[in-house]
């Protein structure tokens, strides 16, 4: 008898925590996809692509001003 509810008692307690566990995983997930949730990842995605946007046009720029000088100093009259 003792044997059984031992058992019980650690079949009751695995169980119990169990679903509390897969009630905080469930919870967590139906919070990030609340419409509050989700505008915030979409602001933070859109901010972080337009940052790298940005430092893609600088990039470019320098670059093209630099190949521009170099191409200049090559055909100017009187160059190598």
């Amino acid at each position: 008898m003792l044997r059984r509810a031992f058992w019980f008692g650690t079949g009751a307690t695995a169980g119990f925590g169990g679903a509390m566990w897969i009630r905080r995983q469930v919870l967590r997930t139906v919070r990030r996809y609340t419409p509050d949730q989700v505008r915030d990842d979409v602001t933070t995605s859109v901010r972080r692509a337009g940052g790298n946007l940005r430092d893609a046009v600088v990039e470019g720029r320098r670059a093209m001003a630099r190949r521009e000088a170099q191409l200049r100093d090559e055909l100017r009259p009187g160059a190598g």
